[in-house]
């Protein structure tokens, strides 16, 4: 019973971290008080009825008294029910906003560890079971234990023999349940873990449809979600198969009491030293024990599973944020970029970059370069602070970057990725994307962005314009045209360093003309960072830095790394698609 108590003391904790809506929880609590006394002067009522039962002496104040009390207890049952519902639901509610807050502020190493499908399954389906908990069997487990407790001193009050006699039947039903509590917990977690597995599976399989299709797939994917799906059988059944023992354990104990009792209290009436009203209010009150007994061993199963689940919240609600302490904002325009004896690794055993240094001067445009691998994309990760360097730092102006505050950081750094992603919306809703005066901007300025994008002509095109759906991940628009609202959304930011990841090595020809218009475009006055796939792009640079495996093994300009660096010499012919 130790370890179950020390498992419950997160439960609470992580219940009363939500701010109980105390009002509701308050009222609702007294509401099913009133309610179970109200419930639990009908056997007495009933016992003065039936022992000076006679049709002449039929007492309608009794009568009364009795339907009053049924009534009184069905209203007020209705607004417990219902207040601590809306406990129940506050609390998820709160709970959900937690998490929600948490997740999305997390680092980006978190998400490269997690499927996001289990992430969204720990909101969804971890918190309803919490919720289960709270509305639905928490009120009951309450009102039942001042049921309980009212009518055994009653019944004390009106015969111990009799009520001693039933009390034998309490320590055999927690004799069955406390193990079976424990082992509910266990399946609980597994089920719950398996369905954030599932679901991150699930959403993986939609999110990559067309990967799926093209690779003929459907056999492969259909064979993994029906293994997960029987899997969650697997657990089901075993939650059932506990289920489905307390329930008839439960029904046997509950009729050996009740035929016990009316044998003993048959004998009693019978030798004159108990009433047949007394009998009748003994069962009643039996009854009323015996109906919260069979909810609570529900309530301890579901306690067992939100404790489950509670860890599961708890473990992500005690992550790191990103990041990002009350850095300061600062205007970081004309300022050159130094970074020092750069290292960094995912984990100990795999070093990606080992002691990085170069330096950007404002308006240079720096490309990296080299075999696949390298660390090219890692460097990008580190200046946009989506990993902090393990070793060494980075500054703008005399100044080490995560003293800046995250939000101004980003907020001057335009990224132009090669996959361009997008959220499913509107195109305005693109453009606009992350920015806090959105509601500010006008659809004169769209336009304009959109037309330094060369944008502007395919948006018009559109029968809804600004206001065209493009579809989960941008898939109604193609490559090249979700390359140019990339680019607006660039634009509208006017950031003070740009970083490519070179926009254009997965468009046709046509597309990329036009794509590197604007791209020459947007990149004018700004320091810009790029990671180069053409010889083009290359050529252009102010500054070539080749990296291999994770080393700074040149760098200058494509003449003078052509002449000093053999491999970069071979690079250039072989590896990048000459223009």
């Amino acid at each position: 019973m130790e370890n179950q108590q020390g498992g419950l003391k997160p439960f609470i904790h992580l219940i009363l971290s939500t701010r109980l809506p105390k009002f509701p929880l308050v009222f609702g609590l007294t509401a099913s008080v009133l309610t179970t006394l109200a419930g639990l002067v009908v056997p007495l009522l009933t016992r003065n009825l039936v022992d000076g039962f006679s049709v002449e002496s039929l007492s309608w104040p009794l009568i009364f008294a009795i339907g009053g009390a049924f009534i009184v207890q069905a209203v007020i049952s209705g607004f417990s029910i219902y207040l601590l519902s809306l406990v129940g639901h506050t609390i998820v509610a709160r709970l959900r906003d937690k998490m929600w807050v948490k997740l999305i502020r997390l680092p980006v190493s978190y998400f490269d560890k997690q499927s996001s499908g289990q992430s969204v399954s720990r909101i969804v389906n971890d918190t309803s079971v919490v919720k289960d908990l709270i509305s639905n069997h928490f009120p009951q487990f309450v009102t039942g234990i001042i049921s309980i407790i009212g009518a055994i001193i009653i019944l004390l009050l009106m015969d111990w023999k009799m009520t001693l006699l039933m009390l034998v039947s309490v320590p055999i039903t927690l004799a069955i349940m406390i193990p079976l509590g424990r082992r509910m917990a266990k399946i609980s977690r597994g089920l719950q873990d398996e369905t954030a597995v599932f679901t991150g599976h699930v959403q993986q399989t939609m999110g990559e449809i067309r990967l799926m299709k093209s690779s003929n797939a459907e056999g492969y994917e259909e064979s993994k979600g029906l293994a997960g799906v029987e899997r969650l059988r697997g657990f089901g059944l075993k939650e059932a198969r506990i289920f489905a023992f307390i329930g008839p354990v439960m029904y046997l104990v509950v009729m050996v009491v009740i035929v016990m009792i009316i044998g003993y209290g048959g004998m009693r009436v019978a030798s004159g030293t108990m009433s047949t009203g007394s009998l009748i209010a003994f069962l009643l009150y039996l009854f009323q024990i015996i109906m919260p007994i069979t909810s609570f061993a529900m309530f301890f199963t579901q306690l067992q599973k939100a404790k489950g689940a509670t860890e599961r919240i708890i473990e992500i609600l005690e992550l790191p944020l990103e990041e990002d302490r009350e850095g300061m904002a600062m205007d970081i325009t004309d300022q050159p970029i130094q970074v020092s004896e750069v290292s960094f690794a995912y984990s100990e055993e795999e070093p990606v970059l080992e002691r990085i240094s170069f330096q950007a001067q404002p308006g240079e445009m720096i490309a990296f370069a080299g075999p696949s691998g390298g660390g090219k994309t890692t460097m990008f990760g580190l200046l946009e602070r989506f990993y902090e360097p393990t070793a060494g730092e980075i500054r703008i102006g005399g100044t080490p970057i995560n003293e800046l505050s995250m939000s101004s950081w980003r907020g001057q750094i335009g990224y132009v990725s090669q996959e361009s992603a997008m959220m499913a919306g509107t195109i305005r809703e693109n453009l606009c994307y992350g920015l806090e005066d959105k509601d500010q901007i006008t659809d004169e300025q769209l336009w304009e962005v959109a037309a330094m994008a060369y944008a502007d002509q395919f948006i018009r095109e559109f029968a809804k314009g600004l206001d065209t759906e493009v579809g989960e991940r941008g898939v109604k628009l193609s490559g090249g045209q979700r390359q140019r609202i990339a680019i607006a959304r660039a634009f509208l930011r006017d950031p003070k360093i740009l970083m490519m990841d070179e926009a254009t090595a997965s468009l046709d020809s046509q597309s990329e003309g036009i794509v590197q218009q604007a791209l020459s475009r947007l990149m004018e006055g700004r320091t810009t960072f790029v990671i180069a796939h053409r010889l083009s792009t290359i050529v252009e640079a102010d500054k070539i830095i080749f990296i291999e495996k994770g080393q700074v093994t040149g760098i200058g300009t494509h003449q003078e790394l052509t002449q000093s660096h053999a491999l970069y010499r071979e690079f250039a012919t072989q590896q990048l698609t000459q223009h």
